[in-house]
């Protein structure tokens, strides 16, 4: 159940709520509108007075409800309406006039706008005009002359509709924290339709906006990007003639007098306006750090590969900093990504940025070579290839994407952790995808049976506890390839993977011949060491054959 405060003020607040909610609506949907609930009981109906003028009577009851207000005269304050759309899911089952009548009563009670037993409290109506979901309007003046207490109304709201939820039998949501970004309005999205548009602007602009900080390296190319996207940017000017804020609209989105409908960034996500933005690109440029020269999907890939480590051993604030490069990181591969997986990849993205965002503060500076790397590959398309490098980021993200699961859960991120069980299930499907080819090309080159032996008796030796299963899984033939190629290039193939065995513990991986066959991939597409460094590494191999890794939470889901 999803309730939302909106305020209204001006002269002919009231009247402008109440002639809205009894009239057709701006998409004809309003088909039976009537009242189930008022403070008194015995409101005058617009919708239930079939011989009087139903305008007569939305006037009588306006007047009604501002009759408050207007004793107060000049002393009125600047907002006289409270209007609170209160909206049942669509599996929910419909609900009767009287059980709406009881969560009107008992959202107005929370919010400080009728308390029960209050003779005095404010005056306000509900208005039902479809199956699953009122509008509550109040005029916010008590009939004593005071203002109603109503500090803090939308979370006390909020926590009253969970309850309602769970007293009703309804779909039960999430609790939130107040980082989540706004939802497009009935207005919003009824002007999208008209529009020819596929979503809201809201959601097209926070996409848009995230993408080009995403890809950005400094403020002018972001601007940049914006630009050649079609969003058009007003920026907010201090005394100083310093840009203090943006504003951001789409061509064709504009007002009854022709106008652009301006959004501002802080109202289309919490991390979008313009001193959090700016705080994002400070990680890309200027460049204290250097990302070596290489290929930018393993870079990507490697970086990703750290991001348990920092959820699991870091401060909060490094690990939600973790957390929104990831969200960068995917916010860019739907557009670097071949055309069958973009709708999956666009998906995961999508509700993934719910769990980049949380009360805590987000340090950014451990985060500088995901995303620069993920930048890299997105403006050099040479690099996508056979699908490998994608397959390998997304191997790794999926891991990173379950860690950021559990560690919302263990802070009690209700909302954040949903987010992101969802982006692992659209993650699943997409690396299903794209890793399938790859692996079956991988396996038709396996090497001869001598060969992939001698490769099996290093598992075996390297790591008893996992080599049954290596070696019965399916991806055990492309494993062998990689192996063999990295061999063929000059590396040690018991050192590389003695090195892919090191770098993170197999213990939650659903498949660890295919984890193996891409860190070897990666690893074996690095420079070869010369004979000493061999020499040495295979010294140091034999000395620890069995060198204890470092164990993290049971968390994979693959």
């Amino acid at each position: 159940m999803i309730p939302k405060i909106i305020l209204g003020k001006g002269p002919q607040a009231t009247r402008r709520t109440i002639g809205y909610l009894f009239g057709k609506g701006r998409a004809k949907e309003h088909v039976d509108p009537h009242l189930v609930a008022s403070w008194n009981d015995f409101a005058p109906d617009p919708g239930r007075s079939p011989h009087r003028d139903p305008k007569e009577v939305e006037a009588q009851l306006a007047a009604q409800l501002d009759q408050p207000v207007r004793m107060l005269g000049d002393k009125a304050p600047r907002y006289t309406v409270w209007h609170c759309p209160v909206r049942a899911a669509p599996e929910d089952p419909i609900l009767t006039d009287t059980q709406w009548a009881d969560i009107a009563r008992r959202i107005v009670a929370v919010a400080g706008i009728a308390p029960e037993g209050d003779a005095e409290a404010c005056r306000w109506v509900a208005v039902r005009h479809a199956d699953d979901h009122i509008h509550i309007a109040a005029t916010l003046v008590r009939q004593d002359g005071r203002r109603p207490q109503r500090d803090y109304d939308q979370r006390a709201v909020q926590r009253e509709a969970r309850q309602i939820e769970v007293d009703y039998g309804l779909r039960r949501l999430k609790p939130g924290d107040g980082t989540a970004a706004k939802r497009p309005t009935s207005k919003e999205h009824f002007k999208a339709k008209r529009l020819g548009q596929e979503a809201a602007t809201r959601d097209v602009l926070r996409l848009r906006v995230r993408r080009a900080v995403a890809a950005a390296a400094n403020e002018a190319e972001f601007f940049a990007l914006l630009e050649a996207t079609g969003v058009t940017v007003r920026l907010k000017h201090g005394p100083s003639g310093d840009a203090l804020g943006c504003n951001f609209a789409l061509p064709g989105d504009t007002n009854n007098k022709g106008e652009p409908v301006f959004y501002a960034g802080s109202t289309l996500a919490p991390d979008l306006s313009l001193p959090q933005i700016r705080r994002r690109l400070a990680t890309t440029s200027p460049e204290p750090v250097a990302v070596r020269p290489g290929n930018p999907w393993h870079q990507a890939t490697a970086a990703t590969e750290r991001i348990p480590h920092h959820l699991t051993h870091s401060d909060d604030s490094t690990a939600q900093g973790q957390l929104v490069a990831l969200g960068a990181a995917l916010d860019l591969l739907p557009i670097t990504a071949p055309a069958a997986l973009k709708a999956e990849l666009e998906q995961a993205a999508a509700v993934f940025e719910r769990a980049t965002r949380s009360r805590i503060a987000a340090d950014l500076d451990s985060t500088r070579v995901l995303r620069r790397s993920v930048q890299a590959i997105w403006k050099d398309p040479t690099w996508h290839r056979d699908g490998a490098g994608l397959a390998m980021l997304l191997d790794v993200a999926l891991t990173a994407v379950a860690y950021a699961m559990h560690w919302h859960r263990t802070r009690q991120h209700a909302q954040q952790e949903a987010a992101a069980e969802q982006a692992l299930v659209h993650l699943q499907s997409a690396y299903a995808q794209v890793a399938g080819p790859v692996l079956t090309d991988l396996a038709r080159r396996s090497p001869g049976l001598q060969t992939k032996r001698r490769f099996a008796q290093r598992l075996q030796q390297a790591v008893p506890e996992h080599a049954e299963r290596i070696l019965n899984d399916p991806a055990w033939d492309a494993l062998a390839t990689v192996l063999a190629e990295a061999e063929a290039a000059g590396h040690n193939p018991a050192t590389v993977l003695d090195q892919a065995l090191g770098q993170r513990t197999l213990d939650d991986a659903h498949s660890p011949a295919r984890a193996l066959t891409w860190r070897i991939r990666r690893l074996g597409e690095r420079h070869a060491p010369g004979p000493r460094a061999q020499a040495a590494n295979a010294s140091h191999a034999s000395a620890h054959p069995t060198a204890p890794r470092p164990q993290e939470p049971q968390t994979r889901r693959r």
